[in-house]
């Protein structure tokens, strides 16, 4: 689906609805068909809905009505991210015979237990998928504790591990390290070997993976850290911008800047463009996220997508496993990102 909506130049919400069939959406129906056109012509098919026999929760009862999964997450109107995990966890749902009923609580201890006792005492909810809009570790509400429930974007600390020193929960999060090796890596094989990085708050899981991603490609190459080439903005288009004025200011400035997501990708792009450097003919700019704006930058921004689609996909595929083999083994899955290089890298 990302390739779908990368060569239709569409999101993949967009996707998502044009190939459900979904009715009583402003998309143009030249839209549609550019999006049919270009599924058809990448082979792509959408799974029928399984016929299996829906699961049913230890304790509950069977019926006609479709099993329920109940997904919890803390915020969604603050970022694009949770609604592309949303799309992938219904859309392997409903391949599965199953439906999702999604929450969002803003992490409120109120709200979340006032969610969980009304829906837990539904017999047709079958499990849970647990998330949070960034990547953080969790103390998870004990009523989950006695569900079938899957982590997503999240994970619990080491020691609420097992006597077996085994997770307690499956978990799905994006491979962040490796995200930004790959990032790193695609600037160094293009010829690079001053690397700016804009990275994000320092606080944050994705900011601390992403940075050591960069360092394990330049070490990688046998190139030294240089703490004069890190810069720390707060994800934001105007810290892009604020923090390649920095950079650039140096005697011996980047010859390409990794910016830990798109937003400030479009900053730096922007301040370059404001000292009189083009992009990407005297520095090169990768980005990280892959969002609906990466597409529209001039020139259109190379960038390593972050697989929310994947990830929500997968947590219930997992969930629905769990559900079939209560005594499986529960595993912390680590989800690829794809490079997606289009206009902003070249050689220096």
């Amino acid at each position: 689906m990302t390739d779908v909506a990368t060569r239709a130049a569409v999101s993949q919400s967009t996707v998502s609805l044009v190939l459900n069939g979904m009715t009583g959406t402003k998309l143009s129906d030249e839209t549609r068909a550019r999006v049919l056109r270009v599924a058809a012509e990448l082979g792509y098919r959408l799974p029928e809905r399984r016929a299996a026999a829906a699961p049913r929760r230890a304790g509950g009862r069977s019926g006609a009505a479709s099993p329920l999964i109940l997904y919890l997450v803390d915020e969604i109107s603050t970022s694009p991210h949770p609604v592309l995990s949303i799309d992938g966890a219904k859309d392997e749902a409903w391949t599965q015979g199953a439906l999702v009923s999604v929450f969002a609580t803003r992490s409120h201890a109120g709200i979340e237990s006032a969610v969980l006792a009304t829906m837990l005492a539904n017999p047709a909810v079958v499990g849970v998928v647990y998330s949070t809009i960034f990547t953080r570790e969790i103390v998870l509400p004990p009523p989950l504790l006695r569900v079938p429930t899957v982590l997503l974007n999240c994970h619990e600390p080491e020691s609420a591990r097992d006597g077996a020193g085994e997770p307690r929960f499956s978990s799905v999060e994006p491979s962040e390290v490796l995200g930004g090796f790959v990032a790193t890596e695609s600037l160094l094989e293009a010829g690079h070997r001053r690397i700016g990085f804009i990275n994000g708050e320092p606080w944050m899981e994705a900011a601390r993976d992403r940075l050591k991603g960069y360092r394990r490609a330049l070490a990688s190459a046998d190139i030294a850290y240089d703490a004069a080439l890190m810069r720390e903005g707060d994800w934001h288009v105007a810290s892009g911008h604020e923090q390649t004025l920095s950079l650039m200011k140096q005697p011996r400035p980047p010859t390409a800047i990794f910016c830990a997501n798109d937003l400030m990708a479009v900053g730096c792009i922007e301040a370059l463009r404001q000292l009189g450097r083009r992009v990407p003919e005297d520095v090169s700019v990768m980005g990280y996220d892959d969002q609906e704006i990466a597409r529209h930058t001039n020139p259109p921004l190379s960038t390593l997508v972050l697989p929310n689609y994947e990830m929500g996909r997968l947590a219930v595929e997992t969930l629905m496993a769990q559900i079939a083999s209560p005594g499986g083994r529960r595993r912390r899955v680590k989800v690829d990102g794809r490079l997606v290089p289009r206009g902003t890298v070249a050689s220096p």
